[in-house]
């Protein structure tokens, strides 16, 4: 059965020594002192690996159920949500007038890793409760908010968000689900959604449904959807239950993964519901939830690789198989432990290398949120809005990767359920499909993201970058191992961006035919940046002889291994960029 050992050196190493949340002029960081969120953490850790993990397999196997038209989760689903209830873990970073503990993003952020890591079905429910609170509190009216938001935060009710159909993903703007408004100015909405995570289940007493419609008579498309409140239960004016809502299962999906959450049909059938902000401007409230979202994505998919990866080692600690090319290492033995080739090595620092970055990555994204949410900076905002899909399309399509490295270590018994590997596999990739596919994520980078504000964002990261590598030319040796590759990735960067200005604005295929590309050549220089970032804290304190010299060394080595041997890979997306977009787009649809 696999296993789970929360990683708290290494979340306190980014905190503390990487991202220095301490010292960030942002208010409530002061708080975060070594002392208090190492205790969190541990307190996190204990929950995630004695409730969470052991039940992560055997949820795998049951997967939900539809009974009576209820859904019925696996045993153990509720207890263990409960009892993340019970610790107050889903208010951490909530607003305080409803019940929450106002934590920075950044460090809660830190603590769903360790719960995604341990049972990625189980966190879904909370994870999007937490997505549907923060829409709530920024759009909807101060009634709506006193009467949902103080158990959403509490975790006593969940949340959902209800976008696609079955004849409509993306393309939102064709959706038919309609809200009629009635006297009491609530509406009507009828319709039926798919894909709908955590649809419906017993843990909570209620489920508030965020669910896209359109008014009848309003505009067409895009510009004519609103975003809803229905609620499962309806809600008396005391806070109490009422009657059950015209909303109901209509199946379940049968999915290649994450079988312990329970992916609905939802239908909608003259359902009560409540608008949140104003009418025709439901995506944009629907954008707080899925931009929070594509963030706890992106978390998703490094946490399911370091779930793998940690199994992936013990493996190849105990298989015995074959000898060292260089001479046994386990001579009384019968064999070596498989950690001992090349390969098997190369394969397990990579993973190492893109979950230490990717952690690094998530959490520095949590400090510029908190940056624009509590200090208001615009520029923090345009950064975080330029690398959210970075952040989300470069880490998960790296995630699935790693995860299945991980599960080629244990060879045949990667293979074999019982061993675990290959449910992260399976988990892990619905990461790369929902919250918007990732070739989706790489044409809002280039289509929209790159050239938003007159490309201020854009070059900001680069100037980043550039003043980072600058930073180290005093130090021999971060120059040659960090400041020298990063200068070489970011003319890459540059010409990349040079490439999509100059032929983009005659021929759209030229820009985007390479937008994963150029997806992946920046997914490459924000972990190579801020695993420079964590080669710089850790070459301080083996400088200065402090602290635990060879888990600093260790961190030298893994950023080593990631930029001599990933970030190189900038050129590679550069030259696949400019060989232009004929070879995709000139063959006729019949050749295919």
């Amino acid at each position: 059965m696999p296993q789970y050992t929360a990683p708290l050196n290494d979340i306190s190493f980014v905190l503390h020594e990487v991202l220095k949340v301490t010292e960030q002029d942002i208010p409530g960081f002061d708080e975060l002192e070594p002392e208090l969120t190492s205790a969190i953490l541990e307190e996190a850790g204990k929950l995630a690996a004695n409730a969470y993990a052991p039940i992560n397999l055997s949820g795998d196997q049951q997967g939900c159920k539809l009974v009576a038209g209820k859904v019925v989760v696996p045993d153990g689903f509720t207890e263990a949500y409960q009892e993340l209830c019970e610790g107050g873990w889903p208010a951490l970073d909530q607003p305080e007038e409803f019940g929450g503990q106002n934590l920075p993003t950044c460090f809660a952020l830190s603590i769903s890793e360790l719960f995604a890591s341990a049972n990625h079905s189980l966190c879904m429910y909370s994870g999007l409760s937490h997505g549907a609170t923060k829409a709530i509190y920024a759009h909807a009216s101060d009634e709506l908010k006193q009467t949902y938001l103080p158990k959403m935060v509490s975790g006593e009710w969940t949340g959902t968000m209800n976008l696609t159909e079955a004849h409509c993903g993306t393309d939102l703007g064709l959706m038919r689900t309609k809200a009629e408004q009635q006297d009491d100015g609530s509406y009507k909405v009828s319709g039926s959604k798919i894909f709908i995570s955590s649809g419906d289940h017993e843990m909570t007493e209620n489920i508030i449904h965020l669910v896209l419609a359109k008014i009848p008579g309003e505009p067409d498309g895009i510009k004519g959807v609103s975003l809803f409140i229905v609620p499962k239960y309806l809600v008396n004016a005391d806070g109490s239950l009422g009657e059950r809502n015209e909303v109901s299962v209509g199946s379940l999906e049968h999915k290649m993964g994450i079988h312990g959450n329970a992916t609905c049909v939802l239908n909608y059938d003259d359902a009560v519901g409540y608008l949140v902000g104003e009418p025709n401007k439901g995506m944009q409230a629907m954008f707080t939830m899925m931009n929070e979202a594509r963030i706890g994505t992106g978390m998703q998919g490094y946490c399911q690789a370091s779930v793998a990866y940690q199994n992936a080692v013990e493996y190849a600690k105990d298989r015995l198989q074959g000898r060292a090319v260089t001479g046994a290492e386990n001579p009384e033995g019968p064999a070596d432990p498989i950690i001992v080739h090349p390969d098997v090595r190369r394969m397990l620092m990579d993973q190492k290398a893109f979950v230490e970055g990717a952690r690094a990555f998530c959490l520095w994204c949590g400090v510029l949120e908190d940056k624009f949410n509590r200090n208001g900076d615009a520029d923090a905002h345009g950064l975080l809005s330029l690398l959210t899909p970075v952040l989300k399309g470069f880490v998960t399509d790296k995630g699935y990767e790693s995860a299945t490295n991980a599960q080629q270590i244990l060879g045949g018994h990667g293979y074999i359920e019982e061993w675990g590997m290959s449910q992260f596999v399976r988990d892990v990739r619905i990461t790369m499909l929902y919250e918007g596919a990732n070739g989706v994520q790489a044409l809002d980078l280039v289509g929209r993201k790159l050239g938003a504000k007159g490309g201020k964002p854009a070059m900001a990261f680069g100037m980043m970058i550039k003043e980072f590598a600058d930073s180290l030319e005093g130090d021999e040796q971060l120059s040659n191992l960090v400041a020298k590759p990063l200068m070489s990735a970011l003319s890459d960067y540059q010409n990349a961006c040079a490439y999509i200005m100059q032929y983009g604005a005659k021929d759209t295929n030229a820009a985007l035919h390479g937008s994963s590309d150029f997806l992946h050549l920046m997914g490459h220089i924000c972990l190579s940046y801020v695993l420079g970032l964590s080669a710089k804290a850790a070459s301080d304190k083996l400088a200065a002889n402090e602290g635990d010299t060879e888990f600093y060394q260790q961190k030298l080595n893994t950023v080593q291994h990631y930029i001599s041997r990933h970030l190189p890979m900038t050129r590679m997306h550069l030259k696949r960029m400019q060989s232009g977009p004929d070879t995709v787009m000139s063959p006729s649809v019949e050749s295919f």
